[in-house]
C-alpha cells in the first residue's frame, strides 16, 4: 500500500515539471492576440461607434430639415470638387454638423440608401454598445434584419416619394431608385408591389416564424373544440340510453312488486355482510367500525360521498343517506344537462334547455371588465402614526384634569383610529357620569385639542369615551378601504365603503337597507368627497345591468366626471341630451317621471305577488314572469343630488313632494336617494325629509344647532372636519373618518369604465306628459269656470309685464288660494307662462291691445266677463 501511495504522490510531481512548458508557449503567444480580443481596444472602438451613430443621427436629421439650401452647395461644390467645397470658407453649410456632416449625409442619404441610411446609425450604435458593456446580443441575426430593411425600406420609399417636389433629396436614395426604375420597366408598379409585399411575408416566416405560428394552437383548439362536443354527444346520447333503461325497469318492476320486494331484502342482507367485510379487511385495527366514523366532519363526509357514492350510501346509517346522499345524487344529476347547453344550442331541442336555463342580466354586457384598485391610489404610505409620547401625555393630562375635579378612575384604554384616537375610562364607584360629561370643555383645555367628544356612556359597554383629534391625522385611501375583505366579500344588494371607524376598522353598509341617505356639512369639510367615495364602491361593486344612477347637480363641476359613464350606469329622461341633470325644470320632470317608475315597478310586483324588489327579480330570472306580459329585469336606480339647498330655493314644493314621495315609497322596489347639501337648516331639512331619511352622514358643522337638525343631536360642531364625519343609522352614531378619493382617480375611474362596450343608450325613464309637468289647471277651461276676475288679472299682469301671485293679491285685494287660481287659469289660456322656481313667469302678451285680440279670440261669440 505505501509503494502505491508513493507512485500516486510522484504523478503530481511530474505533472508539474511538464507544466510550464505550455505557459511559456502562451507567453511568448501574447503579441498575436486578435484586437477584437482586447478589451481596452474594444471599449475604445465601441465608444467611437456609438459617438459616430449620434453623429450620423443629428446630421441625416439636419440634412433632411436643410436639404434644399445644401444640396444647392452641394452643386455648386462639385464643380471645384468636394475637397474645394470643404476648404472654402465662404460656402457655409446648414446642416448642425458642418460640411462634414453634409458631405455624410449627401453620401448615405441622397446617393445611397435615402430615408433607410438612419437604420445605419442604428447599427452603429447597437455595435458600439455591445463592445463597450460587452452585452451578449444576436448580431448575426441582427446583421441580416439590417441588410434586408435597409435594401427593403429604400426600394418602398422611392416608390411612394419618386417624383414628389418636395422631397427632391431622394428619399429612397440612388439605390433605391435605381431598383425600383429597373422592375417598374420589367414587372410595373403593381409587379413592385407584390415583390415588396412576398419579401416582406417571406422574411418574417423565415425569421419570426409568423404567421405560421400562430396556425398549430389555432387547429389544436379546433380539435379541442370537436372533442368536447363528441364527448358532449356520446354524454346526451348516454343519459337518454339510461333515461330509457330506467323506465323499462321501472315497468318491470311494477309488474312484478312480489320478487322486488324479495330482490330488496336480499339486497339489503348483502349489504350488511358487505359492511362486516368493509371496515375488516383494510386493517387489523381492533377498534369497532363505528368508531371510525364518529370523527368525521360533515365536510369528510360529502367529499366521501362525491368520490364513491354507492359506498357510502351502504356505509353510512339511514338519517345521514336522507339529508346528505340524496342531494349529492341531485347534484350528479344535474351534470349531464349542465354540460350539454352548448351542444343543445345547435339542435334542435333548443326550447328546453334556453327556458329551464335562469336569465342572467349580466349577460347583456357579458364581457364588462370590473374597475380594478390599481386606479386608485394608496396615500397611507407617507400617512404619519400617533407616537407612544402622544398617546402617554393625552393619557396624563386627561387623569389630572380628572383628578382636579375629584373624579376617581380606575382604568384607561386607548384605540387610535386614522383621525382621532377614543379613551375608554371606567370610573371608581360612586362617580357619576354626569359629572364627567360637564367636564368636556375643561379635557379639552388641558389637551389644548381641537375638539373633544364625550361619550358618556359609550352604547353597548361600561366605559366612559373621550375622543381626542390626533395631532398628525391619517388619510385613508379608497384604495385600501375597496381592498378590505368586508368588501371584497360583502353579499350586500348596493354595499358602500364609506371609510374606517376610529377602530381602525373598514365600515361597510348596505344601502338598500339604509335604506335612503342624507348628508350635510359645512362647506369644505368632505361632503363631496364622500358623495364620490359612495358612488366608487357602487361602481366597483355593481354590474352596469344591476345598477343605474340618476344624478342631479345644480352646481354642473361636482358630478360632471361621471358623465363618461353615461351608457353603462346613469339613466335620464327620453328627450334629454345630457344624462347628468343641472336645469331646474329638468330636475322637476325627472324627479315626477321616477315616482311614474315606482308605481310602474309596483303594479309589476303586483302582477307578480311579491312585496320587494329582491323577490322580483329572484323570480325573473329564475323565468317565472312573462316578458311579454310586460315583465322585466329590475336595476336599482340610486338618485344622487348633490345640492339639495339649491333645488329647494328654485323649486321648493315641486322638488320637496315628488322627493317625499320616493323617500316613502320606493325602498321596497329598489330605488334609494342620496341627497347632500352644505346649508343643513331647517327650511331645507325639513321634516318631512327627516322622517324619511333614517340614516344621516352630518360632517363638521359651525353651529350645534346644525348637528341638531342634521343628527337630532350635538357632535357635528366638535369635528375636525377634512373627512371627520358621524354616521346615524337611527339606533347609534358612529364617528368615521371618509375614505379619500381625489379627482384625477374618479376622472380615471369614469375612463376605464367609458372606454368598454356599452349599451346603446343610456337607461330610459319614463316619459312624463308636459300637462303633470306645469303643475296648472286643464287648459280646457270653459268660461264660465274662470274666475270674474280673470279680465282684470289678465290686464294687471300685461300692463306689468310680471306674472305673479303676489302682485295680483296686492292689487285686487285677494287671498293667495284666489290669486293662485287665478294664475293657473292665466296659464291655462296662454298669457302667462309655466312656473320658473323663484322666477316671475314669462308673460306671452306684450300688451292691452294684443290682449284685447286675445280674449276676443279666447271668448270667441260668448260676452267677456
Amino acid at each position: 500500500m505505501a509503494k502505491t501511495e508513493k507512485k500516486e504522490e510522484k504523478k503530481p510531481e511530474a505533472q508539474k515539471a511538464e507544466a510550464p512548458k505550455p505557459s511559456t508557449k502562451k507567453s511568448s503567444g501574447k503579441a498575436n492576440v486578435p484586437f477584437y480580443k482586447n478589451q481596452k481596444l474594444s471599449v475604445i472602438i465601441g465608444v467611437l461607434l456609438i459617438l459616430a451613430s449620434i453623429f450620423l443621427l443629428i446630421a441625416f436629421t439636419s440634412y433632411i430639415l436643410h436639404w434644399n439650401e445644401d444640396n444647392s452647395l452641394v452643386y455648386r461644390g462639385k464643380e471645384n470638387s468636394w475637397w474645394h467645397l470643404i476648404t472654402n470658407s465662404d460656402l457655409q453649410s446648414s446642416n448642425a454638423m458642418g460640411k462634414f456632416g453634409l458631405f455624410v449625409s449627401y453620401i448615405f442619404i441622397t446617393s445611397w440608401f435615402g430615408i433607410s441610411s438612419y437604420l445605419i446609425a442604428i447599427y452603429m450604435f447597437l455595435l458600439g454598445f455591445r463592445m463597450t458593456f460587452s452585452v451578449h446580443l444576436p448580431f448575426a441575426r441582427i446583421s441580416r434584419h439590417f441588410v434586408f430593411f435597409l435594401i427593403w425600406l429604400s426600394v418602398c420609399c422611392s416608390l411612394i416619394f419618386d417624383g414628389y417636389s418636395q422631397f427632391d433629396f431622394g428619399m429612397g436614395g440612388y439605390v433605391g431608385v435605381f431598383i425600383n426604375r429597373f422592375l417598374t420597366e420589367f414587372i410595373g408598379v403593381v409587379g413592385i408591389i407584390i415583390v415588396l409585399i412576398f419579401t416582406f411575408l417571406a422574411f418574417s416566416i423565415i425569421e419570426f416564424n409568423f404567421p405560421t405560428s400562430q396556425i398549430g394552437p389555432l387547429k389544436e383548439k379546433w380539435a379541442s373544440h370537436k372533442e368536447r362536443m363528441q364527448a358532449k354527444r356520446e354524454a346526451k346520447a348516454l343519459a337518454q340510453n339510461q333515461n330509457m333503461a330506467d323506465e323499462k325497469k321501472l315497468r318491470e318492476q311494477e309488474e312484478n312488486a312480489y320478487e322486488l320486494e324479495k330482490y330488496a331484502v336480499d339486497e339489503e342482507d348483502e349489504d350488511k355482510k358487505w359492511i362486516e367485510l368493509d371496515h375488516d379487511s383494510p386493517s387489523n385495527d381492533p377498534e369497532p367500525a363505528t368508531n371510525e366514523f364518529e370523527d368525521i366532519d360533515d365536510d369528510d363526509i360529502q367529499i366521501d360521498i362525491s368520490e364513491n357514492n354507492q359506498t357510502q350510501k351502504r356505509g353510512i346509517d339511514q338519517g345521514d343517506v336522507e339529508f346528505t346522499v340524496t342531494k349529492k345524487e341531485n347534484d350528479l344529476d344535474k351534470v349531464i344537462p349542465e354540460e350539454t347547453d352548448e351542444e343543445s344550442e345547435s339542435s334542435s331541442e333548443t326550447p328546453h334547455f334556453t327556458i329551464d336555463e335562469p336569465y342572467d342580466p349580466r349577460l347583456d354586457l357579458p364581457n364588462y371588465i370590473f374597475p380594478t384598485s390599481n386606479l386608485l391610489r394608496d396615500y397611507e404610505n407617507n400617512s404619519p402614526e400617533v407616537s407612544r409620547e402622544e398617546l402617554d401625555g393625552n393619557k396624563k393630562r386627561i387623569v389630572e384634569t380628572l383628578n382636579n375635579y375629584s373624579v376617581k378612575i380606575d382604568k384607561i384604554r386607548a384605540t387610535i383610529g386614522p383621525t382621532v384616537t377614543l379613551y375608554e375610562i371606567v370610573p371608581a364607584a360612586g362617580i357619576r357620569i354626569s359629572r364627567i360629561k360637564s367636564l368636556e370643555n375643561d379635557i379639552a383645555l388641558s389637551l389644548a385639542a381641537l375638539g373633544i367628544r364625550i361619550i358618556a356612556p359609550i352604547p353597548g359597554k361600561g366605559t366612559i369615551g373621550i375622543e381626542v383629534p390626533n395631532s398628525n391625522p391619517t388619510i385613508v385611501s379608497m384604495r385600501t378601504v375597496l381592498e378590505d375583505e368586508k368588501f371584497q366579500n360583502s353579499k350586500y344588494a348596493l354595499p358602500i365603503a364609506i371609510g374606517k371607524s376610529i377602530s381602525d376598522e373598514t365600515y361597510v353598509t348596505d344601502l338598500a337597507k339604509m335604506p335612503h341617505l342624507l348628508m350635510a356639512g359645512a362647506t369644505g369639510q368632505g361632503k363631496s368627497v364622500g358623495l364620490n367615495a359612495i358612488i366608487a364602491s357602487l361602481l366597483f361593486k355593481k354590474h352596469p345591468a344591476e345598477l343605474k344612477f340618476v344624478m342631479v347637480d345644480p352646481k354642473k363641476v361636482e358630478l360632471a366626471l361621471f358623465s363618461k359613464i353615461e351608457r353603462h350606469y346613469l339613466a335620464k329622461l327620453p328627450d334629454s341630451e345630457e344624462a347628468i341633470i343641472t336645469d331646474t325644470k329638468k330636475v322637476v320632470r325627472t324627479l315626477n317621471s321616477m315616482v311614474l317608475e315606482m308605481d310602474n315597478r309596483y303594479e309589476l310586483m303586483k302582477d307578480a305577488q311579491v312585496k320587494n324588489i329582491k323577490e322580483y327579480n329572484e323570480k325573473f330570472i329564475a323565468r317565472k314572469l312573462n316578458p311579454l306580459h310586460g315583465h322585466r329585469f329590475l336595476p336599482y336606480i340610486v338618485l344622487v343630488v348633490d345640492e339639495f339647498a339649491d333645488l329647494i330655493m328654485t323649486a321648493g314644493k315641486e322638488v320637496e313632494f315628488p322627493i317625499a314621495r320616493l323617500a316613502q315609497l320606493a325602498r321596497a322596489i329598489g330605488i334609494h336617494l342620496i341627497i347632500a347639501t352644505q346649508r343643513p337648516t331647517v327650511n331645507v331639512i325639513t321634516g318631512t325629509i327627516k322622517a324619511n331619511f333614517p340614516a344621516r352622514i352630518a360632517f363638521r358643522v359651525i353651529q350645534k344647532n346644525d348637528s341638531r337638525t342634521i343628527l337630532d343631536a350635538g357632535g357635528a360642531d366638535q369635528l375636525v372636519g377634512r373627512g371627520d364625519m358621524l354616521l346615524s343609522t337611527g339606533s347609534e352614531l358612529i364617528r368615521l373618518q371618509c375614505a379619500f378619493i381625489d379627482t384625477p382617480e374618479i376622472e380615471e375611474l369614469s375612463s376605464f369604465i367609458g372606454a368598454q362596450h356599452a349599451f346603446p343608450t343610456a337607461w330610459m325613464l319614463p316619459e312624463m306628459p308636459e300637462e303633470s309637468m306645469d303643475g296648472g289647471g286643464s287648459k280646457d277651461i270653459s268660461s264660465d269656470e274662470r274666475d270674474p276676475l280673470f279680465e282684470d288679472a289678465a290686464r294687471i299682469i300685461v300692463q306689468a309685464q310680471q306674472g305673479s301671485t303676489s302682485l295680483l293679491q296686492r292689487k285686487l285685494k285677494l287671498g293667495y288660494n284666489r290669486a293662485g287660481r287665478l294664475i293657473d287659469q292665466l296659464e291655462a289660456a296662454g298669457i302667462v307662462g309655466p312656473f320658473e322656481g323663484s322666477k316671475a313667469r314669462e308673460v306671452k302678451v306684450g300688451s292691452e291691445m294684443a290682449l284685447d285680440q286675445f280674449l276676443k279670440d279666447l271668448y270667441g261669440d260668448s260676452p267677456m266677463i
